[in-house]
């Protein structure tokens, strides 16, 4: 009996991958809100070192970044990768 493979264009790969990009979203919003200053209307600041930091990292191509910063992108690539290859049944390592 031949295991049902899943494929990219599956929905419920696309539902697995979405649930790894809100975890990611989720996770920086917690991480960006730790950084900034809240003021009393509830809005944030962001303190201008990070400000010149982020700004920094979004207009540098990937293969520019620092070692660190490459590897921080791999991380968050290896989630998404993982998870890929448990919806398509480990059809990537063939």
């Amino acid at each position: 009996m031949k295991a049902d493979r899943r494929s990219v264009d599956d929905p419920r790969v696309l539902e697995a991958v979405a649930a790894v990009e809100h975890e990611r979203w989720s996770h920086w919003q917690r991480y960006m809100h730790s950084q900034c200053l809240r003021n009393d209307d509830g809005s944030l600041t962001v303190p201008p070192a990070l400000v010149r930091r982020w700004e920094r990292q979004m207009s540098t191509p990937y293969e520019s970044l620092t070692d660190g910063e490459k590897e921080s992108d791999r991380e968050q690539a290896r989630e998404y990768l993982a998870v890929v290859k448990r919806e398509l049944g480990d059809a990537t390592s063939s």
